[in-house]
């Protein structure tokens, strides 16, 4: 079944490099659809939200998928964009795109990009949330990268939730770790991943933007069916 419009849900940031980020990445999701209107829209601090994006698109179509552009479960799936897409009919979300293991693999690559090395420990940090099973989903991530990278690896998140990045890389340091790396669980730039340079950290990777591997995350959501099964 296809589905004539895709709803890209973003978090929202007020920082115009995470901003432009986003857009980039919606342009791309465009771009390999072509027979599809693809539509941008926030759950925070950015308009469209999710819910007037939705009415706006369903004015047009008879069905729609939402696809989250978020890491992890929690209240903005669970909640703001459930509500959203329960709201009208013929809609629909998929899940979110974290945890893949095309994102391990891509972390990974941004961590040999940055200069990290086998033996150099490696903290994974995320936004955070208060909802456990957003962190069920970032230590799956972090599995995930550990497959893909040969040396250690921890979980951290930059709000809400412990360990800190700088505490987790104190207590790397704290075990023995040589060298340690923050590798960004974000997919923009912005306040979150800006505190990141700060952790005390020998490397700090990119977010993961609009790279080839998250489109493909989320050209898998959408296909064949998203709602079947």
């Amino acid at each position: 079944m296809e589905h004539t419009a895709v709803v890209l849900v973003a978090h929202g940031t007020r920082d115009v490099r995470g901003a432009d980020t986003v857009r980039r990445l919606a342009q791309r999701v465009a771009g390999a659809l072509p027979s599809q209107e693809v539509a941008l829209a926030y759950v925070d601090v950015q308009e469209p939200f999710v819910t007037d994006a939705l009415d706006d698109v369903m004015s047009r179509h008879a069905s729609a998928v939402v696809v989250p552009l978020l890491l992890s479960r929690g209240f903005h799936v669970d909640v703001d964009i459930a509500d959203a897409v329960g709201a009208h009919p013929g809609s629909g979300a998929v899940a979110p795109l974290g945890p893949d293991p095309l994102l391990g693999a891509l972390l990974a690559q941004r961590l040999r990009d940055a200069g990290a090395t086998p033996d150099t420990h490696v903290v994974l940090a995320a936004a955070g949330s208060s909802r456990p099973q957003a962190a069920e989903d970032v230590e799956l991530a972090a599995d995930q990268l550990a497959e893909a990278w040969e040396g250690p690896v921890t979980v951290a998140y930059a709000t809400a939730t412990a360990p800190s990045v700088p505490d987790a890389v104190s207590a790397a340091r704290a075990a023995g770790a040589g060298r340690v790396a923050v590798a960004s669980y974000l997919l923009a730039e912005g306040s979150f991943h800006d505190r990141l340079a700060g952790a005390g950290a020998d490397v700090v990777t990119a977010p993961l933007a609009d790279d080839d591997a998250v489109l493909a995350v989320i050209l898998a959501r959408l296909t064949p069916d998203p709602f079947s099964g």
